[in-house]
This record gives structure tokens, C-alpha cells and sequence, in this order.
């Protein structure tokens, strides 16, 4: 069904776009490990390495190891990262272990869950407390007076793209729920992400990670009607969809395609130039209830299509401009594009399916795994406080307080469940 062409302008204009975002402090694309040395003077002498399996089988650690040592740092030890999702248990033994070798600067090596351990460990080795005390916005600067904790990233998934953001999910594995830091003092000092060493990623992960992407594009981009800085997210979101939508279904064929993971880094990439922009929203609230069952890309990929309905009224210029991209891509026929109003959103959220069907990917939530006690988990957590910025980030108006979420969010999730958008609320702007 889709169309496997890459489009090599819209990639420089993603070079272009990464680089107006992050400066000197990244280094992304062919051969940017080289380009490590560079950033090492950003952090403490007295550094720990936290990674993956990935860092060592890719030789990483081996690398940066030298790097450090050859400047003349001391390598304290090399630590395990956090597991899927950053359960708090692991933050917590990362967090006694950076404090008991007296680290004052940390290199994490590996996806997102561990660069978000990362982080959160960093937060409470310098800062103390305990990890709930850090969830929400700006609670971090409040203890260090804005001062960016002292880490490198560097980046082996095309997913998260943690190393380049001010957020880290940490996930209670008891109550299997997942909540966020967000603060500017935990963005990294200096990131590096050779975009080559995706090739090793499992079909899997390369399609979970790339439909996070997606979701941090589009879920931004919808909560951004009326913003001052509306058309730069239009743009960075655009750019990163299209180049993941392209590139994708090439990766999964080949995984050794290299055009196809410079396409996929580029444009998840631009998802956490997204987040910076802007902020998430439905399915990414609703991904943080489903940790037991679906990784987050999955779950908040499968949720977008409902969001899309649920949100039509207050985004008719973004749904304008996707439809294009599902239909150059071969996943809706032209006449989608003449569409308004909620009809205009059904159908961009056809051409979400489609996409889903074309790459083996699940179409509810039902399908995916969720049960129905998972709908009532999220619907709990829409009315969390801790994550009201969630809520806050959506495209029309919800409050908890007046029961917008059993009202507009419960029925959206119920859709979801079992695909039939005829479910989804139309509510009033």
C-alpha cells in the first residue's frame, strides 16, 4: 500500500532543523561518536558510565571510556541502566550507587528508558529525597537554582529521544503507572547520536520507537492551535512525520538500510525538538497507564487515531496538512483531502490505521492487549494532579474538576478499545 520513497530535501531541512534546536550541544548523524571528545570537559572529573547491552555490544562504552581516561577522568565504574519503562526501583539503586562513588558526572548509554534512569538517579544523588518529590514541572530547578544536572547522553534507539529533552518517565511497577519530571534542569549538557548503530534494533522496537515519534509530533503539534510559535511547530512536527511514515516501512524491510535509519533518527529526533516546543497529551497520558501490557510507543501510537476524532474541531489546519502526507505515502486516496470538520479527522485517522496495518502494528487497544480494567486505570490517572499537564497540553478544554474526563476522555478510551470511532465524543469549542 505505502509508497517507499524518501524524500532527501525534507531530510536536510531535518539537519537544519536539529541544529537550530541544539547548537553545538549535539552531535547526530555519520560518525558522531567521533565527535564525543568534544563534550567531555561539560561534566565532572569523577564520571560513571550507566548503559546497556547495546552501549558494549556497539563498543560505546569502550570508547567513551577511553575518551575520559585519555583526558585525564576517572572512570568510577560501569552501572547497569534502568530497565523498560525506568521502574523506580532501578532509579533508586542508580542513585545510591552515583552517591556511595562520589560520581560529579554521569555518561548514559542506551535508549530512552535508560537515559530517563539517568536522570532521575542524578536528580536524587545531588538533591536527596525521594523520586516522588521531583514529579511534575519545575521541581528539579527549584533545589538546584536552574543548574543542568551533569550528564552526556548518548542515544542507541530511534524512540524517546530523551537524550535531547527535560523529561524523564519513571514507572511505579506496583501500581504499574508511570509519571514525569519535567524540568529544563534536567536536559542533558551535550548529546551524541550516531544514527547507524539503530541497525541492530529488533523490528520491534525500530517500529515502537518510530510510532513515538510520530506521537510526540502529532500529539504536540495538535495542542498548538493558537500559539505564538504555531507555524515552527508545524514545521518540525511535519518534517518529522513524514520523514518517519517514509522511512519505516524500508526499515522493516531491511534493516541494514542506512538512508531509511538516518531518516527514522532525523525524525524522532524531531519529535523531542517537538516536546520541547510544545507538550504531549491524551495518548501519552493514557500510555503511562499501560505499562504492564504495551510499550510506550505502542500504547500511545494505537491511542492517536481517537485522540485525532475526539480533537477535530480545534485542529483543522493540522488535519489539513497530515492528510497530504497519508495520501503521498499511498495510505488514503486523494479525495481525502477534500474532507472538513470531523469527517476530515476520520479520515486522517483511517490513514493511521492503514499505516498501522501496512507495518504489522495493532489498531486498538484490544488488540494490542489492554483490557478493560486498563480503561479504568486510565481514567483514574486523567485525573491525577501530578499530570495535569497533560490535560493542559490538549487542544480543547479539559478539567477534571468539572468531569471532562469521564465525559470526553472515558468514551475516547472506550472507542479505543475496541475501534469504532462512531464512540468518540464531538465536543463543543
Amino acid at each position: 500500500m505505502g509508497n517507499s520513497i524518501l524524500d532527501k530535501n525534507l531530510m536536510k531541512r531535518a539537519e537544519e532543523l536539529l541544529t537550530e534546536f541544539k547548537g553545538d550541544d549535539y552531535a547526530f548523524g555519520a560518525e558522531a561518536l567521533k565527535k564525543f571528545d568534544r563534550y567531555v570537559n561539560r561534566i565532572g572529573r569523577k564520571t560513571a558510565i550507566i548503559t546497556s547491552g547495546t552501549g558494549i555490544r556497539a563498543g560505546i562504552v569502550d570508547l567513551v571510556s577511553a575518551s575520559l581516561r585519555g583526558k585525564g577522568y576517572e572512570v568510577l565504574g560501569i552501572l547497569e541502566g534502568a530497565r523498560q519503562n525506568t521502574p523506580k526501583e532501578d532509579v533508586y539503586r542508580l542513585a545510591y550507587q552515583l552517591v556511595r562513588m562520589g560520581c560529579n558526572g554521569v555518561v548514559a548509554i542506551g535508549g530512552g528508558s535508560v537515559i530517563d534512569g539517568a536522570k532521575a538517579a542524578l536528580v536524587l544523588a545531588l538533591y536527596g529525597g525521594a523520586i516522588e518529590d521531583y514529579f511534575g514541572t519545575g521541581l528539579v530547578s527549584a533545589k538546584s537554582g536552574g543548574e543542568r544536572i551533569p550528564l552526556i547522553a548518548i542515544q542507541t534507539a530511534s524512540s524517546s529521544a530523551s537524550h535531547l529533552t527535560k523529561y524523564s518517565n519513571v514507572t511505579d511497577m506496583i501500581t504499574f503507572q508511570k509519571k514525569l519530571i519535567i524540568d529544563e534542569a534536567i536536559v542533558p549538557r551535550a548529546s551524541v547520536f550516531q544514527y547507524d548503530i539503530t541497525r541492530s534494533m529488533p523490528p520491534d522496537l525500530t517500529k515502537d520507537g518510530a510510532l513515538d515519534g510520530i506521537s510526540h509530533c502529532w500529539e504536540v503539534w495538535m495542542g498548538a492551535t493558537g500559539r505564538a510559535n504555531y507555524d515552527k511547530i508545524s514545521e518540525v512536527a511535519y518534517t518529522g512525520i513524514k520523514l518517519i511514515i517514509e522511512a519505516l516501512p524500508i526499515a522493516l524491510k531491511n534493516a541494514e538500510n542506512l538512508e531509511a535509519r538516518y531518516a527514522l533518527g532525523l525524525g524522532t529526533d524531531l519529535g523531542g525538538y517537538s516536546i520541547m516546543l510544545g507538550g504531549t497529551n491524551g495518548p501519552h497520558l493514557g500510555s503511562f497507564s499501560l505499562v504492564d501490557v504495551l510499550p510506550h510507543g505502542r500504547a500511545c501510537a494505537v491511542l492517536n487515531p481517537y485522540y485525532t476524532v475526539l480533537f477535530s474541531s480545534a485542529i483543522q489546519d493540522q488535519l489539513k496538512r497530515i492528510v497530504r502526507i497519508y495520501v503521498d505515502s499511498g495510505y488514503l486516496d486523494e479525495g481525502k483531502t477534500r474532507l472538513e470538520g470531523r469527517k476530515l479527522a476520520e479520515a486522517v485517522a483511517e490513514g493511521m490505521i492503514n499505516f498501522f496495518k501496512e507495518i504489522g502494528f495493532p489498531t486498538s487497544l484490544k488488540e494490542a492487549g489492554a483490557t478493560e480494567k486498563h480503561i479504568e486505570r486510565m481514567v483514574g490517572a486523567a485525573k491525577d494532579p501530578q499530570l495535569k499537564s497533560k490535560l493542559e497540553n490538549m487542544p480543547i478544554p479539559i478539567r477534571a474538576e468539572a468531569g471532562d474526563v469521564d465525559r470526553l476522555i472515558k468514551p475516547t478510551l472506550e472507542a479505543a478499545y475496541i475501534g469504532d470511532f462512531s464512540l468518540v465524543p464531538s465536543p463543543k469549542l
